[in-house]
């Protein structure tokens, strides 16, 4: 059952093409700013790659711990005023932010940037809200794959203007970040429709909207509880290429900003064919316990074969295990939202993401430190390729709770929340 009167909504496959192309453009404006982040960071610190990747890591991680502080109580908002204000106010927030990045003098107004960009970091937890909203239960799973697909198609375009204007110069792609950003306000404010109706919303509480509130909630739901376990070590190894890829590659493939750039659109690519195609196709015949299994799988041979790769032509073979293994965030999504409530969309979302966001915490300090320890000269061998090997054994670990959750009973969907 939706959420959006019948007499007022548009089609579902209308909204859910609405948050698509918030998805996609909110996607192109992330995608602009990966391939030339380590020139910009090396042009305000005057460091080496070894060295500028730490700088790297301690920017995602004050990143990472604002969406965690903010991603239970946006979400929240948006369970209470409705996902369309939130979504907009965070799109006006990341325009700022590109902006404040773009004519960053020095790295403490990078700093700044990326607190704000943390704050406004729900865009995402709030389009999985509105396609709960819109979205019978036995369609969620693959509905949440065109918001995968929306992101995979923006790293398409977004990483390919980077990298070419990234040749320009490296603030000229946090410019284009900007306009792309507003482009999707603007889209927003006219054509994107309200997904949760009066009726569907709960009143704000302060008890629910922070980290603590959202873990007291999920272990009402234990099947949940431990799939959000099984979330958590996927995330911090998944988020190894952000954290250290356009760094890994310049540094043991020597590439430039182009080139990391034309790699990230193949991934992006990979990604929209996997979550906007070939999910559809996966999860009626093996289920999404399994799907996320075999997802689990090859993410796991493709972190093996990066950690060893040492040519640009092996690293491009590897990258549809890449693709693959984004079958697992559609599949765990699609699992735990069919055991939460439906008034609680928005905060199962607003949890999400504050565990993504303790994932970037750890993963890009880990990540980064584990790059430019066996990157630098103190590194008892030279070895560019230990953070994804170590990732491979964490997503190897994430199996554990992931088969206890599946073992225990699942929730009732239709159950209320407090």
């Amino acid at each position: 059952m939706t959420t959006i009167a019948t007499a007022e909504r548009p089609k579902r496959h209308h909204a859910a093409l609405f948050v698509f192309v918030t998805v996609l453009i909110d996607a192109m404006g992330i995608g602009i700013i990966i391939p030339v982040m380590p020139d910009l960071i090396r042009d305000l610190s005057d460091l080496p790659l070894s060295k500028a990747a730490l700088r790297g890591g301690y920017l995602s991680f004050v990143y990472a711990f604002m969406q965690f502080l903010f991603g239970p109580t946006v979400g929240n908002l948006s369970d209470r005023f409705g996902r369309r204000p939130v979504l907009l106010v965070s799109l006006a927030v990341l325009t700022i932010d590109y902006l404040i990045m773009g004519f960053a003098p020095t790295l403490a107004i990078l700093f700044i940037g990326r607190v704000l960009a943390g704050i406004a970091g729900a865009t995402h937890s709030t389009a999985h809200a509105y396609i709960a909203d819109i979205s019978p239960p036995e369609k969620r799973a693959q509905n949440f794959g065109l918001i995968g697909a929306a992101f995979g198609i923006g790293f398409i375009l977004g990483p390919i203007v980077g990298g070419l204007a990234g040749e320009l110069g490296p603030r000229q792609p946090f410019f284009a970040a900007a306009a792309v950003a507003f482009v999707n306000l603007v889209y927003g404010y006219f054509l994107v429709p309200e997904s949760l109706v009066q009726e569907k919303r709960r009143p704000f509480s302060v008890t629910r909207a922070n980290p603590l509130g959202v873990a007291r909630q999920i272990r009402k739901f234990p099947t949940v509880a431990w799939l959000f376990a099984a979330v958590f070590l996927y995330n911090v190894a998944h988020f190894v290429y952000p954290a250290v890829w356009s760094f890994y590659t310049k540094e043991a493939l020597g590439w430039t900003s182009a080139e990391v750039g034309l790699s990230l659109a193949a991934v992006g690519v990979g990604f929209a064919v996997v979550q906007g195609w070939l999910i559809r196709l996966v999860l009626p015949r093996l289920g999404e316990a399994k799907t996320a299994v075999l997802g689990f799988l090859v993410s796991i041979a493709g972190l093996v074969g990066l950690a060893f790769a040492n040519a640009t032509w092996l690293v491009y073979l590897l990258m549809p295990f890449v693709a693959l293994g984004a079958m697992v965030t559609p599949a765990m999504t699609g699992l735990m939202s069919n055991r939460i409530p439906d008034d609680a969309q928005g905060e199962l979302q607003g949890a999400l993401t504050s565990v993504a966001g303790v994932t970037i915490i750890i993963s890009p300090v880990l990540m980064t430190q584990l790059f430019g320890y066996f990157a630098g000269d103190q590194a008892p061998f030279y070895f560019p390729g230990a953070p994804f090997l170590a990732a491979a054994v964490l997503m190897s670990l994430a199996l554990i709770p992931f088969g206890v959750g599946l073992q225990r009973a699942p929730a009732v969907a239709t159950e209320g929340s407090e």
